[in-house]
């Protein structure tokens, strides 16, 4: 049998052109649909706007008007890609922005909630779904886990429309980092238990400390590893480069090892944001800050306009009375865990005001990491099937229910009160901030030879005009309406603010002294105990 060579290439060469231009029309038709879903994502933010309804909200009613059926079948909510590289993302754009000096001050009731607290609402939450449902306790323990994710997202941007105290600001957004880690390796757990079938608390207890203290160890590695080349790079552009590969790389080392990713990216992160960007310039450092916006701007775009796609309307109305019941069950599981451990922490740190409770049972709101975990669960999970199509219609009626109602609550529980005299000094240490930084640039500018030296002398001193004119306005305020014997209330709370970053300055700076043994610890111990007694007298619900 002879071969016809010239006829075996023509086959291989017309092979591989069709391939060639399948791929390319597969490549253009995917192009297509990101311009088209950007064009409605665009469109969904001038109607939030002008409706005053949080965009998030907007994108998931967009993405329901959307057929599923128009758009290729490789788009779409794809667990993989929302576990390695939109939540990777998420979580690193929230660490580097969290002020680690306010994290240490609400690191107690953070810790309680997203530690215990979780524990006890999934229990609450399993125990209930199969009462009320008839799941078998493994799919109910795994369905409860899922639900005990809040999405910050939402809560943040009805944050946004309405003055909220700081402190609880962080505690959501702290809790919301900690217990979607939380979460991650209680739900790893209990599909080992039904793959494996069997199960010791021994175990459990081993794989707790494996993955957040070998997460904690890799990102604090990681994260320094950054600051060192923070100070060999000084390129925006590289520096982002960095970030992204650190942020990326991290969790991708953290599967590897077994231990919790979202931990390792948490710590990463907060080191790259309070010590990394030390090490930049004021203009790199706000390149940084705007991309990580840009990127999680975006990645919570296409996310929530997801959500909408996936949903099929005529499935979400026959469950909507299902999903109902599956809101208020988790709910339940919420409050036997916000309320006890509320009462529980005035025993050892300042308590939590009951409506400062209230908004975090309410702003419960579940979000898109709920329906990857959803989409990941093992396919031999008894009632799989019905246990995705649930969570789906699930998140959605949280997101448009509780999402459109928290700002409306919000502003029922009047949880903060506008002072004009607030709002000046606000203004004012705005514009110090502002010069300052400018001045920090100058000099930069001057040193690298950038800038020539009469030029920096005149808009050195134009900023410190500014900021003279400032200082001189700030002491007035200070010497006429502020002082803790008089003042109102909002204006005591703003210098319990500026105290409490000064003692956390102070303790930090004594705790590095020990660790570097430059101070011993009976000598420190006196005055590490009154520096916490007078954290503890001031206030920080600003």
């Amino acid at each position: 049998m002879t071969i016809n060579v010239s006829y075996l290439y023509k086959f291989i060469n017309t092979s591989l052109q069709n391939s060639v231009n399948l791929s390319q029309e597969n490549f253009t038709g995917l192009v297509s649909v990101l311009i088209f879903l950007l064009l409605v994502a665009t469109g969904v933010a001038l109607i939030t706007r002008w409706l005053h309804i949080p965009y998030v909200i907007g994108l998931v009613l967009g993405g329901l008007i959307i057929p599923r059926e128009i758009l290729p079948q490789s788009i779409g909510l794809n667990p993989d890609v929302i576990l390695n590289l939109f939540l990777p993302i998420l979580i690193f754009q929230a660490a580097i922005n969290t002020d680690i000096s306010r994290l240490r001050g609400t690191i107690k009731p953070i810790s309680l909630l997203a530690g215990p607290g979780v524990l006890v609402s999934a229990i609450i939450t399993a125990m209930l779904l199969k009462w009320t449902l008839g799941l078998v306790f493994i799919t109910a323990s795994a369905v409860a886990v899922i639900l005990t994710i809040t999405d910050t997202v939402s809560v943040i941007a009805a944050f946004r429309s309405i003055s909220v105290p700081r402190r609880l600001a962080t505690i959501v957004e702290g809790e919301s980092l900690f217990n979607d880690a939380i979460a991650l390796v209680l739900l790893n757990i209990i599909a080992q238990i039904h793959l494996q079938g069997n199960f010791s608390l021994a175990d459990g207890i081993e794989q707790f400390l494996i993955a957040f203290v070998g997460g904690g160890i890799l990102g604090l590695g990681l994260g320094y590893l950054c600051v060192g080349l923070f100070r060999q790079l000084d390129d925006a552009l590289s520096n982002n480069l960095l970030t992204v590969a650190i942020s990326l790389g991290t969790f991708q080392i953290g599967q590897l090892l077994g231990v919790s990713s979202a931990i390792a990216v948490v710590m990463a992160g907060l080191v790259i944001g309070n010590l990394g960007f030390r090490k930049t310039s004021a203009s790199i450092k706000v390149t940084l800050l705007n991309f990580w916006e840009y990127a999680g701007f975006g990645v919570n775009t296409f996310i929530f306009l997801f959500v909408g796609i996936e949903v099929n309307p005529s499935v979400l109305v026959k469950t909507i009375p299902v999903a109902l019941l599956v809101v208020i069950i988790y709910q339940i599981g919420r409050v036997f865990s916000i309320y006890p451990f509320s009462y529980l922490l005035r025993f050892f740190d300042r308590p939590l005001p009951l409506q400062w409770q209230h908004v975090l049972i309410f702003g419960n709101v579940k979000g898109s990491l709920s329906m990857a975990l959803a989409l990941s669960l093992p396919s031999t999970l008894p009632r799989h099937d019905e246990v995705v199509t649930l969570v789906f219609s699930t998140v959605f009626v949280s997101l448009i229910g509780q999402g459109l109602s928290l700002s409306w609550l919000v502003k029922q529980l009047k949880l903060s009160k506008p002072s004009p005299i607030l709002k000046q000094i606000e203004s004012l240490q705005l514009n110090l901030i502002a010069s300052k930084a400018a001045q920090e640039e100058l000099k930069n500018l001057l040193q690298s030879g950038s800038l020539p030296k009469f030029l920096y002398e005149e808009l050195f001193a134009t900023y410190q005009a500014r900021i003279a004119t400032s200082e001189q306005e700030l002491r007035e305020i200070y010497n006429q309406r502020i002082g803790y014997q008089g003042g109102s209330i909002k204006e005591k709370a703003y210098l319990d603010n500026l105290y409490r970053r000064l003692f956390l300055a102070e303790k930090g700076a004594i705790n590095d002294a020990i660790f570097k043994g430059l101070l011993p610890d009976d000598v420190a111990s006196t005055y590490l105990q009154k520096l916490d007694e007078k954290l503890l007298s001031v206030n920080d619900d600003t």
